[in-house]
């Protein structure tokens, strides 16, 4: 089976916090920064599978602190792990004061993406290779998310 290191499906995006994006206390919404980190959890997982993707679950999104109007919010995304057709996405959204120059941790999320072949079904993808300690730790640690996830799927 054909392996890929984790660098290999670094996705980084830059975008502006603008008016519209917010809420009446001029931070930005939640569902923004939601639809932001599925559209790189897609772009991560399309690049490390060469496929097309469908998003199977958010694991966790912990909202931390919040970006406001002017900052830049940079999203940073990879492939943590694989299954046979599944691949667990991590996300980090960092919002920037391009003015006073400070830098805040806003998100972190973990998010399962299907490579799905041109009938919708799932497909085999590449099996992922860490190579730096936060990448190793993210790897080791995720068959407990899995199995988070299986119990999560149990309770329905």
């Amino acid at each position: 089976m054909e392996t890929r290191t984790c660098a290999h499906s670094k996705t980084v995006q830059t975008r502006l916090v603008l008016p519209p994006d917010t809420n009446h206390l001029d931070s930005i919404f939640g569902g923004k920064i939601l639809a932001y980190i599925d559209e790189i959890a897609a772009l991560t997982a399309m690049k490390h599978s060469n496929s097309a993707v469908v998003t199977a679950s958010i694991d966790s999104v912990d909202f931390l602190s919040s970006a406001k109007v002017g900052d830049s919010l940079t999203s940073e995304a990879f492939v943590t792990y694989t299954g046979k057709s599944s691949m667990e996405v991590y996300v980090r959204v960092t919002a920037h004061n391009l003015l006073e120059n400070e830098q805040t941790l806003t998100t972190e999320s973990f998010l399962t993406m299907v490579a799905v072949d041109e009938n919708g079904k799932p497909k085999p993808v590449p099996s992922v290779v860490p190579e730096t300690n936060e990448e190793k730790r993210l790897f080791e640690t995720a068959p407990d998310r899995k199995e988070n996830r299986k119990k999560r799927a149990m309770i329905r």
